[in-house]
């Protein structure tokens, strides 16, 4: 049994407690309650509290190869597409799946070369920026703040 729409961490420890298989990181893709925590921001304190002990997928909100290696990156074993596909397919049959699949898989790897990750396994949150501001050089840091000159 996988559940989806998991937010919370403690949606999360109670799915393990139950005896789930996987949960589904999930805000059903922002369109049942606007303004609802993304699956992304969701998604960390979820993988502190449960990777290891239940499978974590991650869906909402993700577009391309980097989007998929972001959400692992930020801890998700599985990373589901939807809306992507749809499109694809709707706009040029199975060759639009075909090529996106092609293309989200580049994207992967340039997102990986990148980082300096060899395999999927060494993608981490190490490999994510962290936050701008104070870290940066102070030629940039106005940039940060939104205040380029």
């Amino acid at each position: 049994m996988v559940i989806k729409g998991i937010l919370d961490p403690e949606d999360a420890r109670d799915a393990v407690r139950f005896g789930a298989d996987g949960i589904v990181v999930s805000n059903h893709g922002g369109r049942q309650l606007d303004g609802v925590l993304s699956s992304a921001r969701a998604l960390p304190a979820i993988a502190d509290a449960v990777k290891g002990d239940i499978a974590i997928l991650a869906d909402s909100g993700i577009r391309n190869g980097l989007d998929v290696v972001r959400m692992i990156a930020l801890g998700a074993d599985t990373v589901l597409l939807g809306r992507a596909f749809l499109y694809a397919l709707a706009t040029a049959g199975q060759a639009g799946v075909a090529n996106l699949l092609n293309l989200i898989e580049k994207e992967m790897k340039v997102a990986m070369t990148l980082t300096g990750a060899k395999s999927i396994n060494e993608i981490t949150q190490d490999s994510l920026v962290q936050g701008l501001g104070k870290e940066l050089p102070a030629a940039l840091a106005p940039m940060a703040k939104g205040n380029a000159a």
